[in-house]
């Protein structure tokens, strides 16, 4: 086969990878909390059930990056999406047999979507190298290609949520099987990675000493330190939404489970606009501006939802939020892949990522301890928190644009 059409046919399937994985990740994310809230009514369960998904993906970046340092990431994605699909198949036919409420339910539901949320970011993990792998051979281009990637996300962003709440209107265990069936698409479109040497002797011998390593290359690089402290603050305001909006919806705005779905959708058609635009607005201003102005935007959208009077205008705070994090996500994955040494990708990636998942199950832990009616101000500390760490972090990639920028050359 002709390189061109090789080449062809590895975007084609890594596209196919990501896309598959990304939809059932996005389904399961925004279903679970929902469908606990619908069959408990219990607000602190559904931030109980936000914290279980959350929880183990923390497990999973831990282990995930030094597994694909050591046995490639092809490998990792397979093996993880070919065990979700078994799991969800599994959980179908035991919610399927179980009635539709109780506590048995609950703790399917709830465990299906812990171990779940374990496999899909070690699936994430993998596939993000691959596509860190392809961005560092476009070079100058390496926005355009993570704004590729990150459309596919929002894609799965805006049909997730929709897809969700219209098969939680049919039965719990359907929602499962379809889930199981996109991980198994994912699964079978693997393909295998070729394009990175595969040089398991070099590794470190542990995950502890990878996991260390990766720890002080964050530390060593100021840009990725500054990187990554900005996207902590801008994790906590969207888990906070996230984890709150079942119940604002609901209770708050007397909406419906597809209500809670169609809000997201909609703020996934913003933000797949706005992904699609900064690759032609970095082209044009470059990466710190649009970052810059896309964090901005963000904030200003936090303190919106907090202080939104009614469906509507909450709804639009949720998708200018959703716009202004499409955007600045193209920017600060493209730097994290310049910043990153190749050699120690996938350990530093591991490190990077739990540390900005780590607001995520505190999310979920802060809506189940507090009281539905202090949602809305606990949005507004986030929002200033939001504010100010990204502020500092603009700040420091600023003062450190030489790092990434003379990465950009000798890519």
């Amino acid at each position: 086969m002709p390189f061109s059409a090789r080449a062809g046919e590895f975007r084609t399937r890594l596209t196919l990878m990501r896309a598959s994985d990304a939809l059932a990740t996005n389904v399961l994310m925004y279903a679970i909390p929902l469908l606990v809230l619908t069959t408990t009514g219990s607000t602190s369960l559904t931030g109980v059930a936000f914290l279980m998904e959350w929880l183990p993906r923390l497990a999973a970046f831990t282990i995930g990056g030094p597994l694909v340092d050591r046995y490639r990431a092809d490998r990792v994605f397979r093996a993880a999406t070919a065990v979700r699909s078994l799991l969800l198949i599994t959980a179908a036919a035991a919610l399927a047999l179980l009635p539709g409420s109780g506590a048995l339910t609950t703790a399917t539901v709830m465990a299906a979507g812990a171990i779940s949320g374990l496999l899909a970011q070690a699936a994430f993990l993998a596939v993000e190298t691959i596509g860190a792998a392809t961005s560092r051979k476009a070079g100058e281009q390496a926005h355009r290609v993570q704004s590729v990637q990150i459309g596919i996300d929002q894609s799965a962003l805006l049909v997730g949520p929709l897809l969700g709440g219209l098969l939680l209107l049919l039965e719990p265990s359907c929602l499962m099987a379809v889930v199981a069936v996109l991980s198994l698409a994912a699964m079978l479109a693997t393909t295998r990675q070729t394009d990175e040497p595969f040089a398991p002797s070099v590794m470190p011998p542990s995950v502890l000493s990878q996991l260390r390593t990766g720890w002080c290359t964050v530390l060593a690089i100021p840009a990725l330190t500054c990187l990554v402290a900005g996207l902590i603050a801008s994790n906590l305001a969207i888990a906070v939404a996230q984890a709150s909006a079942p119940i604002t919806v609901l209770q708050g705005f007397g909406g419906s489970s597809l209500t809670v779905g169609a809000v997201w959708s909609a703020a996934g058609v913003l933000s797949l606009t706005a992904v699609a635009a900064s690759r032609y607005l970095v082209d044009r201003y470059g990466l710190w501006p649009v970052g810059a102005f896309a964090a901005g935007t963000a904030c200003v959208a936090c303190f919106a939802i907090a202080l939104a009077p009614e469906l509507v205008s909450y709804a639009v705070a949720i998708g200018v939020m959703m716009a202004g994090e499409g955007a600045l996500t193209v920017v600060l994955r493209t730097l994290r892949a310049r910043l990153i040494p190749r050699a120690v990708f996938g350990s530093t990636l591991s490190v990077t990522i739990v540390l900005v998942v780590i607001p995520m199950p505190l999310a979920g832990a802060l809506v189940a301890l507090l009281p539905a009616s202090a949602l809305n101000s606990l949005l507004l500390i986030c929002a200033v928190v939001q504010g100010l760490a990204m502020a500092l972090a603009f700040r420091g990639l600023w003062r450190h644009r030489t790092s990434y920028t003379h990465s950009a050359v000798r890519s």
